[in-house]
């Protein structure tokens, strides 16, 4: 929590949390704060990419930021129309003052402009408590339960008739007027849903509170994964039974399988466009990995970099992620469009790092609360995936069951 008062004191911050998962991670937390330089490209700019991959590789250093959902624009011929209350720009990196990294055994940290031990006293020297601050906030949703079904039936008619085999369809509650504490509501979200992804996020107003369980992708050395979830079941905290039955139920699934399989295949697809001809594997297929509240089904795909391959070509072959989108990727993307009430922004996109080594880690920006602290606006998008095989009534329990974390972490209810 030191880390984490501090941290907050500067205009963009960037905390990193596994919360001790084993997830192939080399550190338990970490942290950027302050800013050295940055890159944020207008919307208009077609080559934020470009951009982004001079960026880094002059940079040679650490750097912390994000991916928002519609930089798709610039990936495929699409456009955004749907408001946006949060305003996240669809691309910003930024080079940290100062770097600390919290492994098992040892805490390292790095600092541009002062010395590090200067800069540890003064952590330590820092309350690590956050003062408790009860939020009353009743949620609306962007859509009614009815108009939601009524979606659903929607897009089903669309996979009926081969426009699409599946697509991630999501809905956004929100409230205004909400004066937050966004470190204590992190705190409480980091309680109530500890995953492997998590992150406090800054950028001056913006905030992103993150209790993602999804990677999207990891680079280490010439090697590249992606972990993409589908197939979600609740979990029973009363009966481990009950809980185990419900994991093998979900583990057996015929629709949940066959939504895994799609973005499998989807991914194999985006990877091969960048990975040596041959290299690309599926190394865990269908596992399901238990989290606080859910149970998810994860596969693992990964692949060997092709030479000279730049980090604008992985994203442009990998970005948006196809569990949060769909396939085939631009024709859903179309109809996410068409059918959503209101700008993914963050939600999504994907927050992580760059090393000075040029490694990166992404997560994929779900189980999330974006807030914008000016306009006291709060937001939370949740979705699922629709097939042919979907009850509308069943993807909007699920949708609810992905929603409890956050409304409990903001001590909130739906309207």
């Amino acid at each position: 929590m030191q880390v984490l008062n501090v941290g907050n004191g500067f205009s963009t911050f960037c905390f990193l949390d596994n919360h001790q998962y084993n997830f192939k991670k080399s550190y338990e937390c970490l942290a950027g704060m302050g800013i050295h330089a940055y890159i944020s490209p207008p919307v208009a700019s077609n080559t934020k990419l470009l951009e982004l991959a001079a960026f880094q590789e002059q940079a040679g250093d650490w750097l912390f930021g994000h991916l928002a959902y519609d930089l798709k624009n610039e990936i495929e011929t699409l456009s955004s129309e749907n408001p946006d209350a949060i305003g996240f720009p669809d691309l910003y990196f930024f080079i940290p003052e100062t770097v600390i990294l919290l492994e098992q055994d040892k805490i390292t940290l790095g600092s541009i402009k002062r010395s590090p031990s200067v800069v540890w006293k003064e952590i330590n020297a820092v309350a690590d408590t956050i003062p408790a601050a009860p939020h009353e906030v009743a949620f609306q949703n962007s859509l009614t339960e009815t108009t939601y079904l009524e979606t659903v039936n929607k897009l089903k008619t669309h996979i009926a008739r081969g426009d699409c085999y599946e697509i991630n369809f999501c809905q956004e509650f929100f409230a205004n007027g909400v004066l937050l504490n966004p470190l204590e509501v992190y705190r409480r979200l980091s309680n109530v849903s500890p995953n492997p992804f998590s992150a406090f996020y800054k950028i001056e107003e913006k905030y992103l509170l993150c209790a993602s369980p999804e990677r999207f992708l990891k680079k280490t050395g010439n090697k590249i994964c992606c972990q993409p979830i589908k197939g979600t079941a609740r979990r029973i905290a009363t009966s481990r039974e009950e809980d185990n039955a419900i994991k093998a139920k979900l583990f057996a699934s015929k629709k949940e399988r066959a939504e895994n399989i799609m973005i499998v295949d989807l991914v194999r697809n985006d990877l091969s466009k960048v990975c040596r001809e041959g290299s690309v594997q599926v190394d865990e297929f269908l596992f399901v990995y238990s989290f606080p509240q859910v149970h998810q089904m994860i596969s693992t795909i990964s692949g060997i970099l092709g030479d000279n391959v730049g980090i604008d070509e992985i994203i442009r072959a990998t970005f948006p992620m196809g569990s949060m989108t769909g396939a085939p990727k631009k024709r859903v993307m179309e109809l996410i469009e068409n059918y959503e009430s209101a700008k993914r922004g963050l939600f999504s996109g994907t927050i992580g790092y760059f090393n000075p080594a040029g490694d990166f880690d992404f997560n994929v920006v779900i189980r999330s609360i974006q807030y914008n602290l000016l306009r006291q606006y709060v937001s939370i998008m949740v979705g699922s995936a629709i097939t042919s095989a979907s009850d509308p009534q069943e993807e909007y329990d699920e949708c609810l069951l992905k929603l409890e974390p956050m409304l409990k972490a903001l001590q909130a209810v739906k309207t």
